[in-house]
C-alpha cells in the first residue's frame, strides 16, 4: 500500500477530506492531456448561447448520468455541445469558458482537442473553425497564463475523405497552435480502416499523433492502433492491462496513456471506481497522466478526479506529480514549453 500523505491523512481522520485535502490539491498546477473541447461547456456559457435553458434541462442534456449502457452512450450527450457551436461566435466562447474553466483549477498545460469538421453545419468551412479556435486558444493563453496545444480529431464514423481532410488541416495549421492529431469517437462500432492513411500523413510529415484505443475494446484494439496509426500516445488505454505482453511493450516503447478514471467509469468499463485499473498500470510503470476527458458530461475537474485517486488509492504527492512530469514529457509542446512547465510543476511548494 502506498504512503498516504500527512495532508490527507490528517483530513480523513478528523472527518474532513473535502475541504482540506481537496483545498490542497485544487492549488497542485496540473497538466492535462485529454480534454475534449465539445465536452466541456459550463452552464454559464450555454445559457449565453441558449437563453433560457433551465439548470435542470442543461443536467439533462449535456451531463451523462453515473453509469451508461457504454461509451457509445456516453458520447450523445457531446450532440448537444456541437449544435451550439456553430458560428464563430459561439466557437469562441466556447473556447474561452474553457480557459476559465482551466484557470480556476489550477492547469498550467492543457492540450484541447476537438473534430472541426463537426462544426461546419451552418456555414463555417473547416478553416474558418480551426483559425477561430486558434484565435480564442491565444487569447485564453494570455488572459488566463496557461499554456495550451489544439489537438484535430478524426471521428471513428468518418469516411477516408474527412480523414484525410482533417489530417491536412493539422498539416496546414502546424506550428500555428495545432499540436497533433487524434481518433476519436465510437471505438467499438467502427473500425481503423478509414483513418489508416491520414495517420500516414501526419506521422510522415513528423506531426505526434494520439488515438482512442482501449476503451470500448480491449488490449487487440490497442495492439491494432498501435500498428496502423503509430501513435505516441493513447487515450485511455485502460484495459491494455488484459495483456501483459502489451504492457511491456507500452513501457518497452514509452507509450504514455491519457487516464480518464471518472469516465471509465460512467462508460461501463469499470462497475465502479475502485474497480479502476489506474493504480495498477501506475505501480507496473506504465506511463500515465491523470485527466477529465469530458469536463461536462462526466461532471467533473481535475481537481476531483485527484480527490478521488487521493481517497480510493492512497494518492499522495508522490503520485500527482510523477503523473504530471510523465504528461508534460509526452506532451506536444515545444521544448520551451516543457522545461518551463516541469520548472512550475516541480518548484510548487
Amino acid at each position: 500500500m502506498k504512503k498516504i500523505s500527512f495532508l490527507i491523512l490528517t483530513t480523513f481522520l478528523f472527518q474532513g477530506p473535502v475541504v482540506v485535502g481537496q483545498s490542497s490539491l485544487a492549488l497542485m498546477p496540473k497538466v492535462e492531456l485529454h480534454l475534449h473541447l465539445d465536452c466541456s461547456l459550463s452552464y454559464e456559457v450555454v445559457k449565453i448561447l441558449q437563453p433560457g435553458i433551465s439548470f435542470d434541462d442543461y443536467t439533462a442534456n449535456f451531463i451523462a448520468p453515473s453509469k451508461c449502457t457504454d461509451l457509445a452512450d456516453y458520447i450523445k450527450r457531446a450532440v448537444s455541445g456541437v449544435e451550439l457551436m456553430q458560428t464563430k461566435e459561439s466557437l469562441q466562447l466556447v473556447t474561452l469558458d474553457l480557459f476559465k474553466q482551466l484557470k480556476a483549477d489550477n492547469i498550467v498545460y492543457a492540450e484541447i482537442r476537438f473534430a472541426p469538421l463537426l462544426h461546419t453545419n451552418k456555414g463555417l468551412s473547416p478553416v474558418e473553425v480551426v483559425e477561430t479556435v486558434l484565435s480564442a486558444m491565444r487569447e485564453g493563453i494570455q488572459t488566463y497564463n496557461i499554456e495550451a496545444g489544439l489537438i484535430l480529431c478524426t471521428l471513428r464514423h468518418f469516411s477516408e475523405s474527412q480523414s484525410l481532410e482533417t489530417a491536412n488541416l493539422v498539416h496546414k495549421y502546424r506550428n500555428k497552435g495545432v499540436v497533433g492529431f487524434d481518433i476519436a469517437a465510437d471505438e467499438a462500432g467502427f473500425p481503423i480502416d478509414n483513418h489508416i492513411q491520414a495517420f500516414q500523413l501526419v506521422n510522415k510529415a513528423g506531426i505526434p499523433c494520439t488515438a482512442h484505443a482501449g476503451e470500448a475494446k480491449g488490449a487487440a484494439s490497442v495492439w491494432e492502433t498501435m500498428k496502423n496509426l503509430r501513435p505516441k500516445r493513447i487515450g485511455h488505454g485502460v484495459r491494455s492491462i488484459e495483456d501483459p505482453k502489451l504492457i511491456e511493450y507500452l513501457k518497452k516503447q514509452d507509450i504514455h496513456l491519457e487516464i480518464c478514471p471518472t469516465s471509465n467509469v460512467q462508460t461501463n468499463i469499470y462497475p465502479r471506481i475502485q474497480d479502476h485499473v489506474v493504480d495498477q498500470l501506475y505501480d507496473k510503470g506504465v506511463s500515465i497522466s491523470i485527466n477529465t476527458d469530458a469536463r461536462t458530461i462526466s461532471n467533473i475537474s481535475l481537481t476531483e478526479e485527484y480527490t478521488t485517486l487521493a481517497r480510493q488509492f492512497n494518492w499522495g504527492s508522490k503520485e500527482f506529480l510523477k503523473t504530471n512530469l510523465e504528461a508534460i514529457r509526452h506532451s506536444f509542446a515545444s521544448k520551451e514549453i516543457k522545461e518551463r512547465i516541469e520548472n512550475k510543476l516541480k518548484n510548487t511548494k
